[in-house]
């Protein structure tokens, strides 16, 4: 058991205010100064993808980054809660110095802050442009399908796959919201052309995250915690992190041949998999206390500099050339 996680649990200080509380969660949970560069990135790609695409050659305005940026922490932020709810009984059991089985947080609390996202994101949408409100319902409609399992519990725990990919549906749904950012305020009725390659993408890179932050070398893997390593062996799982890799840098190089920027993304993601693939050799046959979590940061890194090259990077590049 991680001892880190037992010593955290021992310090009745951290229950003196709600202030305390929450902070603790947010440490262990969803760390947002960890998170916030990652999602500045992915929403702000989303945007600028959406402007290139649309020929424009300005950089976004605040008010569409800003909506798409806290929108989409606030998503990210219900998948948390989501996962909180579902995996409740097998943390209870497996997990108990997490936060919601320790008693820090209950989850009808959690509750009401699933509930102040949606009003947070409703006023938003309300804000940059009503319509938006249905992209964002749908996005809800599908969290609320997770939350459930998609009332198909025991038939998606026993396939990991079909599992992994039916949660993984959630990532295209909260990018395509985030390019609407750009395109709906101007009165589109539909996106730009090209931009479902980039849906592609973002369904693929929450692929390559997830496998990336569940391998881990034999001195880090906890009972009753289904990692990728367990379940397909280390060896296989870096394998398929590795090919989930390669097939989203085609489709990102499919995505940057839209806008006339595949060079450069093809050279940055081409070097990433080249250090992951080394990373994962040394994890399968020295197999060192952490190694696991060299993989995770490196899909974090990964993850960071696709959306920065996709998107933020060749908007930039395009208009500071017309300065």
């Amino acid at each position: 058991m991680h001892t880190r996680h037992w010593r955290a649990a021992a310090r009745p200080a951290e229950q003196a205010t709600i202030a305390n509380r929450w902070w603790v969660y947010q440490r262990e949970r969803f760390p947002v100064f960890a998170h916030a560069p990652v999602v500045l990135a992915f929403s702000l790609c989303a945007i600028a993808y959406s402007a290139l695409l649309r020929g424009s050659v300005e950089l976004p305005g605040w008010k569409p980054g800003l909506v798409a940026f806290l929108s989409s922490v606030l998503s990210f932020l219900q998948l948390r809660i989501a996962d909180e709810f579902k995996d409740f009984e097998e943390d209870s059991r497996y997990r108990p110095y997490r936060p919601v089985p320790r008693g820090l947080i209950k989850l009808r609390e959690l509750a009401w802050v699933w509930g102040a996202c949606i009003v947070l994101q409703a006023a938003l949408a309300a804000w940059l442009a009503p319509r938006l409100l249905i992209l964002l319902a749908a996005t809800w409609v599908y969290l609320g399908l997770m939350t459930r399992e998609f009332f198909a519990r025991r038939w998606l725990k026993a396939r990991p796959v079909v599992y992994m990919v039916s949660h993984m549906g959630i990532m295209p749904l909260v990018d395509f919201y985030a390019t609407g950012c750009d395109w709906m305020p101007l009165g589109y009725t539909r996106p730009p052309r090209g931009l479902m390659w980039f849906l592609v993408v973002s369904f693929l890179n929450g692929i390559v995250m997830e496998i990336g932050r569940k391998i881990r070398s034999p001195q880090d893997e906890e009972a009753g915690v289904e990692t990728y390593s367990v379940l397909w062996g280390r060896g296989r799982a870096v394998a398929v992190w590795i090919a989930m890799m390669t097939s989203t840098a085609a489709a990102a190089c499919m995505a940057a041949r839209r806008i006339g920027f595949v060079v450069p993304v093809a050279c940055v993601l081409g070097a990433v998999i080249l250090l992951a693939g080394a990373l994962g050799v040394h994890l399968v046959w020295v197999r060192g206390d952490g190694e696991g979590k060299r993989l995770e940061l490196v899909s974090g890194a990964w993850c960071l500099l696709l959306y920065v090259s996709l998107g933020v990077a060749p908007l930039a590049l395009r208009y500071w050339r017309l300065l």
